[in-house]
């Protein structure tokens, strides 16, 4: 049931939001020349894939968690982008293909070993990632791997189609501030 949903909300969400990617992708080929962010994560059963999103650090930025990254590396686009939580939208096309969830464990990053590890444990790797769910509403990142494994475990324990709908409309709402920088 909640891939069909998936499915059918990335799918409108897609066509419905071709007009703001198309000038969200305008403003950021002016910003920073590569307006789409590319990057390997870890999916579900451990499997990896690229996720996408719309970019809001410099080019150059190293490839780290966003907890690990200097605010410096943010474009002032980029700012933008994360407040309002737009740069999130390419990842529709992620849940279209059935790598991610809508709802579901943020995908972390192959490096960061100790989160794989505490995921591992707490079998969050049963479920395809999410653009959003219980951690980030709460505003437990990445940077509390043991916090983060647990609350994943815990959403995905108590997942639900009433579930599913709150942690979407918390996050439309704006709940939750995405990942932390350093300052």
């Amino acid at each position: 049931m909640i891939r069909l949903f998936d499915f059918v909300f990335a799918l409108l969400g897609l066509v419905l939001g071709t007009p703001i990617f198309v000038l969200l992708v305008i403003i950021g080929l002016f910003g920073t020349g590569s307006p789409i962010f590319r990057q390997e994560r870890v999916g579900r059963a451990k499997k990896p894939f690229i996720l996408l999103k719309f970019r809001t650090m410099k080019v150059d930025t190293a490839s780290v968690a966003s907890h690990l990254a200097s605010s410096s590396s943010i474009t002032p686009f980029g700012h933008f982008l994360r407040r309002t939580k737009l740069d999130e939208l390419p990842q529709l096309w992620n849940v279209l293909k059935g790598e991610m969830s809508l709802v579901g464990p943020r995908p972390g990053l192959f490096n960061q070993e100790e989160l794989t590890e505490a995921r591992d444990r707490y079998g969050v790797f049963s479920v395809p990632p999410g653009i959003t769910g219980l951690s980030q509403v709460n505003e437990i990142d990445m940077s509390t791997p043991e916090l983060l494994a647990e609350s994943d475990a815990k959403m995905i324990a108590e997942m639900s189609v009433s579930n599913y709908f709150k942690y979407i409309f918390l996050t439309i709402a704006g709940k939750g501030s995405g990942d932390r920088v350093q300052s």
